[in-house]
């Protein structure tokens, strides 16, 4: 069993300070530890078009990681270059060469499999993912531009405690983390490379970062059969050492190793590796190691993560996640922020002083109204009230006048009619009179009572003569109208 994660895991980078003269960094990273320059980094100073090589930050069996300065935007980046040196080497200063031929079909596969990651770790914006601000292809390889983020990784800080962490703050980094995992899920991308050395805890605010995806590793490692070199044998499901029938990767190769590095904060030590337990597994349970200490239904979803063989292990992020309870636990920790409902505060009869420190520690000032202490048994409580004096009577009698007095104003103001409104009416129009004839202003029973005498009187009779004089017809047509 063994006792650590690896200390020569060749997908580690470490930070490492900036050489003099560089802009001033928003926290100072961890020193680095002491490495053997391989010599195949590039040159210090070596420009990838905008981006100036300052240092190099790490460097592993895949890849190195420079920290560089973007000269277009002003900032401080990380560089990662893909750069599998056991296949590869440097022609000048710059250009990367297959070593050998049968390297090259292995190359060619990790380095698609480098930039299909760098594609996708673009697209997220996730708190505990890496962002990947840029990448191409280059010099025969291929890089991607990351923000360069300044920590310490899960596995250092658990060095230097040897007390195990508790279960919230186990809780608190698992949140974070399985959120992170659930996002690449959902494209059909896994991690692969879950372990404490690629879990970044970033100055300042400890935010987990997950760091060191292994894709480009496990298409190399499928290819030339070098899993040994590729994967941590206490973090690496069953199905991640070789093509075993009904034993494909998926979320819960992920799985696994996330329960994997949890077991190693709690004990210390790793699991039994999988080829090991898949003939005679020696695995104990954490719910009888560690028993007593955090919760059964938190030990209990580690256990069902670590399950050896795929279709008796957890299956999913999703279901990790219920099991273990962090959907509550991601609710209580949205509540706390709200503060209590303030509440009447009944006050036990006792001779204690208002000021006197609580059983905690904590001192509270006791006001009327304020605070609601419980009351111990057997005491009755009665509301606090106010301190009586001669002159309470007098002053609450003056005050009901004054209350009863601004009620009545004001239910007055509020409930008394309104005055009309007074509106500028303009003048109506009056018609220009109309002279009628006097006749006209008799009644009117009188004026038909005319109209019909009129209408009986026999009207006269003309008759033509031969005479075509007009006087005569003007008169008749008076006559008749």
């Amino acid at each position: 069993m063994n006792n650590d994660a690896p200390d020569d895991d060749p997908t580690v980078a470490q930070p490492a300070p900036m050489p003099g003269g560089s802009p001033p960094l928003a926290a100072a990273a961890p020193a680095p530890s002491a490495r053997r320059d391989s010599g195949n980094a590039l040159p210090i100073g070596t420009y990838l078009d905008e981006f100036e090589l300052r240092s190099v930050a790490g460097e592993g069996g895949f890849s190195i990681v420079y920290r560089a300065w973007d000269h277009s935007l002003n900032r401080q980046v990380a560089v990662k270059e893909y750069f599998p040196s056991g296949m590869v080497g440097r022609s000048g200063s710059t250009q990367v060469v297959v070593r050998s031929e049968r390297y090259t079909e292995a190359f060619e596969a990790g380095l698609r499999s480098f930039v299909e990651e760098a594609r996708l770790l673009a697209q997220f914006d996730h708190p505990a993912l890496i962002k990947v601000y840029r990448f191409w292809k280059a010099n025969g390889s291929a890089y991607m531009v990351m923000p360069f983020c300044e920590g310490i990784t899960l596995r250092d800080v658990w060095r230097a405690d040897p007390e195990a962490p508790d279960e919230t703050a186990l809780m608190q980094l698992l949140d974070p983390l399985t959120e992170a995992l659930g996002v690449l899920h959902a494209e059909h991308w896994y991690h692969r490379d879950i372990a404490p050395d690629n879990v970044m805890l970033l100055a300042g605010t400890r935010r987990p970062l997950l760091l060191d995806f292994g894709a480009a590793r496990q298409v190399i490692g499928d290819m030339t059969h070098a899993l040994t070199v590729i994967l941590k044998p206490g973090y690496a499901p069953i199905e991640q050492w070789g093509e075993v029938p009904g034993m494909q990767q998926g979320p819960w190769t992920d799985v696994y190793a996330l329960a994997a590095m949890i077991h190693f904060g709690i004990t210390r030590r790793t699991p039994p590796p999988s080829v090991g337990r898949l003939v005679n597994d020696g695995y104990e349970p954490l719910a009888q190691v560690a028993a007593g200490r955090y919760s059964d239904r938190f030990l209990r979803a580690i256990d069902h993560a670590l399950a050896v063989r795929p279709e008796q292990r957890t299956p999913s992020i999703a279901q990790f996640r219920e099991e273990i309870g962090l959907q509550e636990f991601a609710r209580e920790r949205t509540m706390t922020w709200m503060p209590p409902a303030p509440a009447a505060a009944p006050r036990a009869d006792t001779d204690q002083p208002a000021h006197a420190p609580s059983p905690a520690g904590i001192e509270f000032t006791v006001q009327p109204g304020s605070l609601r202490m419980p009351a111990e048994p057997g005491v009755r409580t009665q509301p606090l009230a106010p301190p009586r004096s001669s002159q309470g009577p007098a002053m609450l009698f003056a005050a009901g006048l004054l209350v009863t007095g601004a009620l009545g104003v004001g239910g007055y103001l509020l409930f008394r009619p309104a005055p009309a409104p007074l509106v500028a009416v303009a003048p109506a129009a009056v018609p220009a009179p109309v002279l009628v004839p006097a006749s006209a202003a008799e009644p009117a029973a009188r004026r038909r009572q005319r109209h019909r005498r009129q209408r009986r009187r026999p009207r006269p009779t003309i008759r033509a003569t031969t005479s075509s004089a007009s006087w005569p017809r003007r008169r008749l047509g008076m006559a008749s109208r």
